[in-house]
C-alpha cells in the first residue's frame, strides 16, 4: 500500500521471493511504473522492466493475501502536529480488502512501516480495520510493526541490506514477519519486544539525528559571530575517535524534519515537556532564516538578483518534500532579492505546485549578485567552484551552504 520511496523497493524486493500486488492510488504513478519509469530514482528501468511485481490502481485488482504492508507518509500539519490522515484512509483500504482474505481461511497479517508515535498501530490504526473488515483483531487479522529505513539516494543501506526491526500482536505474527522480511534482507531481523517498542525506535533514530544536526546548527552561529569556520573545526574536532560526524546545514525531507514532532506530540500528550527535542526543532527550523539574515548582511543589506542552485531537500535525489530551501529562497525573496532557481534534479511541475517555484530549465548564463549553492548535486561539484563563479557579477558573492567548494566560495556556513 504506497508504492513511493519505502513502498516500491520494499515491492520489488519482496516480488524475488513471494507474489507481490504493488498498489498505490495514484494513477499516473502506476502509469509510470507499469512503463518502466520510477520518479523516485530508487529502482531503475531494467529492474522495473525485470520485476514480477504485480502493479493496482484500483481495490478490485488486489487478490486476496497473507500480509498487508502499509508504507504511506505521516507528514504534519501547518501547525506541526501529526497529520494520521493518510494513514487512516489506507487503514480503510486495507480493511476493505480483508473480508475476502478471512473469506479464504487467511489469518492475514496487517504491517505498518509507517513512522508513527508508539501506540498508533495498536490504538489508530486497528480500530479502524476492524470497523471497516467487521472482523476481530487479535482472531480473524493481526498486526504488526516494522519500521521504514530508506534513505533516499543511498545505495549503500538499500531494503536488501539493512538489519530489519520487527514486531508483532504475538509470537506466532512476530515469527512470520520475520519470515517474511528474511526473504528481502541479507541484513538479518531483529525482534523488538512490541509493536510500540518497535514504534518507539523508529522515532527515536531520526529525532536523535534532528537533535546533533542542531547542535551542529548552533555552533555555526557561534562561530559565524567569532569569524571561525566551522568546517575548519570540524575538521579539527572529528579526528576525535568518539567525536561524532555530524554536520551543520537545513534540515529537511520527509523524516528528520518531521518524525521528531511526532515524539513530542505524544510526550505533550502525556504531560511531558519534551524540551530537548523542540529546540532541536526550533533551531534547525530557523537555518533558514538565519543564513538568509547572513548573506543579506553580507551584501551589506543591498538587494540584487540572487541565483540559487539546488531545491531538493538532499544532493542528488529528486525528493522535494518538506524542502527547507524553499523556506530559504522565501526569505531571500521577503528581504527584496530576486530569486531564480535551478535544480536539475527536481521536477518542475512539483516545484510549482508544492512550492509556486518555476524551475530554470538550464543553467542560467546571466550574472548574479548572489549565487547560492543551496544543495551540492554532483552536477555542481562537478563543474566546480570556477565555473560557478562565472555567473557571480563583479563585487558579487559565491556563497557554498555546506563547504564543498574545498574554500573556493566568499562564504560558507
Amino acid at each position: 500500500m504506497g508504492l513511493g520511496y519505502v513502498g516500491l523497493p520494499l515491492a520489488v524486493a519482496l516480488a524475488k521471493s513471494v507474489e507481490t500486488i504493488g498498489f498505490d492510488v495514484d494513477k499516473a504513478r502506476i502509469a509510470e511504473l507499469r512503463g518502466g519509469y520510477d520518479r523516485t530514482g530508487e529502482i531503475d528501468s531494467a529492474r522495473l522492466q525485470a520485476t514480477s511485481l504485480s502493479l493496482a490502481g484500483e481495490v478490485e485488482d488486489c487478490l486476496p493475501a497473507d500480509f498487508y504492508i502499509v508504507t504511506v507518509p505521516t507528514p504534519i500539519d501547518a501547525y506541526n502536529r501529526p497529520d494520521l490522515s493518510i494513514v487512516r484512509a489506507a487503514s480503510r483500504t486495507v480493511g476493505g480488502m480483508l473480508s475476502a482474505a478471512a473469506a479464504e481461511g487467511r489469518r492475514p497479517i496487517v504491517i505498518y512501516e509507517s513512522t508513527v508515535y508508539p501506540g498508533v498501530t495498536e490504538e489508530v490504526c486497528g480500530p479502524i480495520l476492524e470497523e471497516v473488515s467487521g472482523l476481530t483483531c487479535g482472531h480473524d487479522f493481526f498486526l504488526a510493526y516494522s519500521p521504514e529505513r530508506i534513505n533516499p539516494g543511498d545505495r549503500e543501506h538499500t531494503v536488501d541490506r539493512i538489519t530489519k526491526v520487527v514486531s508483532g500482536q504475538n509470537d506466532e505474527v512476530m515469527e512470520r514477519v520475520a519470515a517474511l522480511y528474511s526473504k528481502v534482507t541479507t541484513g538479518g531481523v531483529f525482534r523488538a519486544a512490541s509493536i510500540r517498542v518497535a514504534e518507539a525506535a523508529k522515532v527515536i533514530e531520526n529525532a536523535q539525528r534532528d537533535i546533533n544536526i542542531a547542535f551542529m546548527n548552533e555552533i555555526a552561529q557561534i562561530f559565524g559571530k567569532m569569524d571561525i569556520s566551522v568546517w575548519d573545526v570540524l575538521a579539527a574536532a572529528n579526528t576525535k575517535w568518539n567525536f561524532l560526524p555530524f554536520a551543520p546545514g537545513l534540515v529537511g525531507g520527509h523524516c528528520i524534519g518531521v518524525d521528531p514532532y511526532y515524539l513530542s506530540h505524544r510526550a505533550e500528550e502525556l504531560g511531558h515537556d519534551p524540551r530537548v527535542i523542540l529546540a532541536g526543532r526550533a533551531t534547525n527550523d530557523g537555518m533558514a532564516a538565519w543564513v538568509a539574515d547572513r548573506l543579506h548582511a553580507l551584501r551589506g543589506g543591498k538587494v540584487g538578483k540572487a541565483l540559487v542552485l539546488g531545491l531538493t531537500f538532499k544532493e542528488n535525489v529528486p525528493d522535494l518534500r518538506n524542502s527547507k530551501v524553499a523556506d530559504l529562497i522565501a526569505e531571500l525573496s521577503a528581504r527584496g532579492h530576486e530569486v531564480t532557481v535551478h535544480d536539475p534534479h527536481a521536477d518542475p511541475a512539483e516545484a510549482k505546485h508544492e512550492y509556486g517555484l518555476t524551475l530554470a530549465p538550464e543553467l542560467p548564463a546571466n550574472s548574479y549578485d548572489l549565487v547560492l549553492l543551496a544543495v551540492p548535486h554532483q552536477d555542481y561539484i562537478a563543474l566546480g567552484a570556477d565555473v560557478l563563479r562565472q555567473s557571480v557579477a563583479p563585487g558579487g558573492t559565491l556563497a557554498d551552504l555546506k563547504g564543498v567548494l574545498a574554500g573556493k566560495a566568499d562564504w560558507t556556513l
